[in-house]
């Protein structure tokens, strides 16, 4: 399992561009006009980890199955999409089912590009969205409650719920996004169901010209600074650069490429990374002469779960899960040694699993 981040944006500021890039494909229409995206795309990528390989080697797996992340390239927006405005339905539709989102800003100025509101002010580009996300989910909160009042309910659930929505309305008429609320543990849970589009964990990505990859620029340090009043991250990429990286299939003349532009990584990395940072995420191993694969879970997911990742039925018999380091399996040379070594050890129900564990799940059928 990866997650899906929806890469959103302004007309013009690169999305499709960079969706083509990070997923070496063509088939988002990349063009100098508003709404050339109408349907959104949508591309698998694997999950680079250099330790699936290290596994891999070790265990002489006849297949090597990273994990996978899903980016979808959603229509731009303009101002009034939370009223309808351009493809504001379709828009906000789209983003309901992302996980995260990647919010491209325009940070280069270029007078063959044309920016819809003519004028290079990555800030205010992201007000507009802001504002209009805010107000679909004030829209949104208010129905309802309006309809929770209407049905009077009066049970202990239907009560908190009312007191829930109640709290995201106080938020959203103040103007603050709703994942910037403190919510207590019931509430999160309703918060996860509600799927509020300003909940949703964001990333803003400064589309910066090629000059400006590694310190960035005027445009890009404002938007840093935003993202800190919002408790996002922010990140520069340049999409023109990720164009030329997406058609380099040599490692070797990758590496040399990332030096010369003075990188130390790709940009698809950094958003990984950053997206896994954001939503939570780890990643645990099986590795065996069959297959090496990495699994995606969320921190502090207990053992029968991780388990259920791979079939249900491993979570439902689960008795114990043999369970050993990356740097001890590393270390080791593999299962063999390492329980020589008395490195592995037997988890049980409740063991919390951790990013970079090896494990192989004991259940009954």
């Amino acid at each position: 399992m990866g997650f899906k981040t929806g890469i959103i944006g302004l007309p013009n500021v690169g999305k499709s561009t960079l969706f083509n890039a990070l997923t070496k494909s063509k088939s988002a229409q990349a063009a100098n006009f508003p709404f050339s995206t109408i349907d959104p795309n949508i591309g698998e990528v694997m999950v680079p980890d250099e330790r699936l390989l290290e596994l891999s080697k070790i265990s002489a797996s006849n297949e090597t199955i990273p994990t996978k992340m899903t980016f979808i390239d959603i229509a731009g927006l303009v101002k009034g999409a939370s009223k309808g405005e351009g493809l504001g339905n379709k828009f906000l539709a789209n983003i309901r089912e992302c996980d995260a989102l990647a919010h491209v800003t325009r940070c280069f100025e270029d007078e063959n590009i044309t920016h819809v509101n003519n004028v290079i002010d990555p800030v205010a580009d992201i007000d507009i969205i802001n504002t209009e996300l805010l107000l679909a989910d004030l829209e949104s909160v208010t129905k309802r409650i309006e309809n929770y009042k209407k049905r009077g309910g009066k049970k202990n659930d239907e009560v908190l719920t009312l007191a829930f929505l109640e709290k995201v309305l106080e938020l959203l008429e103040a103007g603050i996004p709703v994942r910037q609320g403190k919510f207590f543990d019931d509430e999160l849970k309703m918060l996860h169901l509600s799927q509020f589009l300003t909940s949703k964990p964001i990333l803003f990505i400064c589309n910066v010209d090629e000059n400006s990859i590694r310190e960035g620029n005027e445009y890009s340090k404002k938007v840093e600074t935003l993202a800190k009043t919002l408790e996002a991250s922010s990140l520069n990429i340049s999409v023109s650069i990720e164009q030329e990286l997406s058609e380099i299939s040599d490692e070797n003349e990758l590496k040399e490429f990332l030096y010369e532009m003075g990188m130390d990584a790709t940009g698809l990395e950094k958003l990984i990374k950053t997206g896994y940072d954001l939503l939570g995420l780890c990643t645990y191993f099986t590795s065996g002469p069959k297959e090496t694969r990495a699994w995606t879970i969320t921190n502090s997911t207990f053992a029968p779960e991780a388990a259920g990742k791979i079939h249900t039925d491993f979570k439902k018999g689960f008795i114990r899960a043999e369970t050993v380091s990356y740097s001890d399996f590393l270390s080791a040379g593999g299962w063999l040694k390492a329980k020589e070594l008395g490195n592995v050890r037997s988890e049980g129900k409740d063991y919390l699993v951790k990013d970079g564990d090896i494990m192989n799940f004991l259940f009954s059928s």
